[in-house]
């Protein structure tokens, strides 16, 4: 668990998250994460390294009855995207952000019948950015509709969520109590100390046969009960 301020975007930390999981788990078979989590750079990150993105369906982004992207086609081999009138839009440049910007010529443009539902620009130009790594985008795009991650999103859906849950409705994790990262920290860490006790409890009670710890009640009286924890051959909680 990785701690950090409020400004700082889930994914800018997720490359030391996995880092850190990996030198203490090992490299996992899958990532399943939200949708804040899905990014072309991630993306590509988890497919270099061979762990299966397991990411939710995102809505396209922009203004309501206009033309998505995924409304033009991109040819690979000459490099350009075609639109519903079959025109090109050709590449101009490539930003700083790894982005592809590719456009249209303006003088076809202002005669098109589809101009209102293209584009807004005061120069009839349509525009296209297309990153550099969108293949992995696209390939995470085409897993999510496989068995194995709707699986896997499925159990995501059943185990964190509910954890999530529980952390801001039962252990007042909505809001921070303290000021300053290293106070928060502490907060947060306590508090999943917590919830993975409760776990063990009930995996303790639901096997009796094989229970990692036993709570034993001690004394009769009923109002005040208290409670014995025997360690049976657990090491490190």
């Amino acid at each position: 668990m990785i701690v950090t301020p409020g400004s700082v975007h889930d994914s800018i930390v997720f490359p030391a998250l996995l880092q850190t999981v990996t030198h203490h788990f090992g490299q996992p078979f899958a990532v399943v994460a939200d949708s804040a989590y899905k990014t072309v750079p991630i993306a590509h990150h988890l497919l270099k390294q061979s762990i299966l993105p397991v990411f939710p369906y995102t809505r396209p982004r922009g203004v309501k009855g206009m033309l998505k992207t995924k409304d033009f086609y991109y040819d690979e081999h000459y490099d350009c995207y075609l639109c519903e009138n079959n025109q090109v839009l050709r590449y101009r440049t490539t930003t700083r952000d790894g982005y592809r910007e590719y456009v249209s010529n303006p003088f076809v443009c202002e005669t098109c019948p589809l101009l209102s539902q293209c584009t807004q620009s005061r120069d009839h130009r349509k525009v296209i950015h297309r990153h550099l790594w969108q293949e992995a985008m696209d390939e995470v795009e085409h897993l999510r509709h496989t068995v194995v991650n709707r699986a896997l999103y499925r159990k995501r859906q059943e185990t964190i969520e509910r954890v999530f849950a529980d952390t801001k409705e039962k252990h007042g994790m909505r809001w921070s109590r303290y000021r300053g990262l290293k106070k928060t920290t502490l907060q947060a860490m306590l508090t999943f100390i917590a919830l993975n006790l409760k776990k063990l409890a009930n995996w303790s009670w639901d096997s009796p046969g094989n229970p990692c710890l036993h709570y034993v009640l001690i004394g009769s009286t009923y109002n005040k009960p208290s409670f014995q924890l025997r360690n049976e051959g657990l090491s490190t909680i």
